[in-house]
């Protein structure tokens, strides 16, 4: 068993890393941002060669040609790979992302059933998605008997399922890669804290404390362990902003542009939510050239950029539009498809939605019906979970918001006129657009749907800023998310594992806990049920007192790496 995990896990990493290296490490960029690029390419290149696989009827056991290319890869790489593990930033960066990985496949040890508002069936959708891959299920497949293929964007979906015909094809694996994917979100955010922070010094603590800021983020951890694709997409859409910016340094490496295009297509192809950032990266880039627009050399760099990006869209679009139409590759998304979308005041309906996703709940009068059930901790849990998701300052913390808010006050007025305009647009229209690409009417509110991404954001702009907090500051920060994990993160698990049903009414039958929750839990264990589904619960039994010893070493490791600079 643990040698199974160890060896998925050992897989996943040298095929994140290594399976592109030999041209990442030739890239003109510092290790850091190697290792960025290297999984940027590695993880596209893997749901090419897995979607090659599948579009020509290719045997599916040529999915073993990722990991020996990425064994070849690491070998004829490996003196570029040692020199990088020199670099400090590059061996912060890397822990960095070993803590935060590690903290959220700790976590899968206590679901033992999905729980947390209105979730539910996405984790079932995406595990037919990446079958369907693997199985060549008939092209006509309707998943949750709704949804056509096009419906959702396959890059995660056929890496995951690459991954699993390398290992096991179960669901408990496929829980697991979909969590490392998710928890690759640090990994530009970490470049982009390393960006904002001063100095060499300030860079290693930005990224050491982002790392205790997502471990303790509700959103962040609730996100990564739940089976869905919208952090993976949030890895794509930061290092694609993070290359885009990159590109704007003066003597900028050439490779910058081509890799934040590429970062951002493969966004696109991951989850749709990806689209308001692409629209507003590529609406600024002109105007953030206005100086060039006479230099034909910026043009035929705008249009290499363009080609690059169509390229990589085509590969999915294309072969989309041959086998299922315009109609339904463009039209089928569930945004587009609900009733809600067709009838009203669209207009009003997106207003609304902002208001509703700016309000907590707390604060205004909603139909409890989502919350009702008769288990009480299963009430506070949901609660806290709608809190934490759905509201835009909420999802950053209890407490987290404020502190991101005084420092973006505290510094905007030091900021470049050209750099207050980028951000201004570009985070304003993320939330505006996030907001309004949701067609239906919800009012709970939609901070987990588009914007996530600005979330992981604005945790690596607070990390950066740790060093000048100031003391008091520092307390409230470390205050809020010490709550945060109290309600967002052990109430969550105890929930999804119903271990405080079994301590506290031990005398009651499993399906009397499990029909204590509300009507979404029950869904999902039904589900599970139903399916015969085992899950990372089952499958990698553990003492659950030694995985929270191991959590607790994780945690206390990133505490440390934040005082060690």
């Amino acid at each position: 068993m643990l040698l199974d995990l160890t060896a998925s896990l050992l897989l996943f990493l040298a095929l994140t890393f290594g399976l592109a290296w030999p041209l990442a490490s030739r890239l003109a960029l510092d290790p850091a941002e190697k290792l960025g690029a290297a999984a940027v390419l590695s993880l596209l290149a893997a749901y090419l060669v897995a979607f090659a696989i599948y579009a020509f009827g290719l045997p599916v056991a040529g999915l073993w040609l990722l990991p020996v290319l990425t064994a070849a890869g690491l070998i004829t790489g490996r003196q570029a790979l040692i020199a990088t593990f020199r670099d400090a930033d590059a061996r912060a960066l890397l822990a960095g992302q070993l803590l935060v990985t590690g903290w959220c496949t700790g976590w899968l040890w206590f679901i033992a059933s999905y729980a947390g508002g209105g979730w539910t069936s996405d984790w079932f959708e995406h595990w037919e998605r990446a079958r369907f891959f693997l199985d060549r299920w008939p092209q006509d497949t309707k998943f949750l008997d709704l949804y056509a293929l096009p419906a959702r964007p396959p890059l995660a979906n056929l890496v995951t399922g690459a991954l699993l015909a390398a290992t096991r094809k179960n669901f408990a694996h496929y829980q697991l890669f979909t969590a490392l994917l998710n928890s690759l979100a640090f990994l530009p955010a970490a470049l982009l804290a390393r960006r904002f922070a001063p100095g060499p010094g300030g860079r290693r603590v930005a990224v050491a404390v982002l790392a205790v800021l997502l471990m303790l983020n509700p959103s962040f951890v609730q996100n990564a362990t739940f089976a869905w694709t919208k952090l993976s997409a949030v890895f794509f859409i930061l290092s694609g902003l993070y290359f885009y910016l990159r590109a704007l340094d003066a003597g900028a490496p050439r490779t910058a542009g081509p890799l934040g295009v590429a970062a951002l297509a493969a966004g696109l192809l991951t989850h749709y939510s990806a689209g308001p950032y692409v629209l507003l990266l590529a609406a600024a880039w002109p105007a953030l050239h206005g100086s060039r627009w006479q230099d034909a050399a910026f043009w035929r760099q705008t249009a290499m950029l363009g080609v690059i990006g169509g390229l990589v869209l085509a590969t999915w679009f294309g072969w989309s539009l041959a086998v299922y139409g315009a109609h339904t590759t463009l039209l089928s998304n569930s945004s587009v498809t609900v009733k809600d979308v067709h009838t009203g005041n669209q207009a009003l309906k997106v207003a609304l939605n902002l208001r509703d996703t700016l309000v907590p709940h707390f604060l205004r009068t909603l139909d409890p019906a989502l919350l009702t059930q008769r288990s009480p901790w299963g009430y506070w849990h949901d609660w806290f979970f709608q809190l934490y998701q759905l509201n835009l300052f909420f999802v950053f913390g209890s407490l987290a918001w404020l502190v991101l808010l005084r420092e973006l006050v505290r510094h905007w007025p030091a900021a470049a006129a050209r750099s207050r305009r980028f951000w201004a647009w570009f985070i304003g229209g993320a939330i505006l657009l996030g907001v309004a690409v949701h067609g239906a009417r919800d009012t709970w509110g939609l901070a987990h749907i588009c914007l996530q991404a600005v979330v992981v954001l604005g945790l690596a702009y607070l990390a950066a800023r740790w060093a000048t907090l100031g003391h008091n500051w520092r307390v409230v920060l470390l205050t809020g998310i010490a709550l945060d994990f109290l309600l967002g993160i052990v109430l969550h698990f105890a929930v999804q594992n119903y271990a405080l049903d079994r301590w506290l009414t031990p005398n009651r039958s499993p399906v009397e806990i499990v029909q204590s929750y509300s009507a979404t839990s029950v869904m999902n264990a039904m589900g599970k049920l139903y399916h015969q589904l085992g899950f990372f619960h089952d499958a990698f039994t553990l003492p659950a007192a030694l995985v929270l010893v191991l959590l607790a070493g994780l945690l206390a490791g990133a505490l440390i790496r934040v005082r060690a600079p």
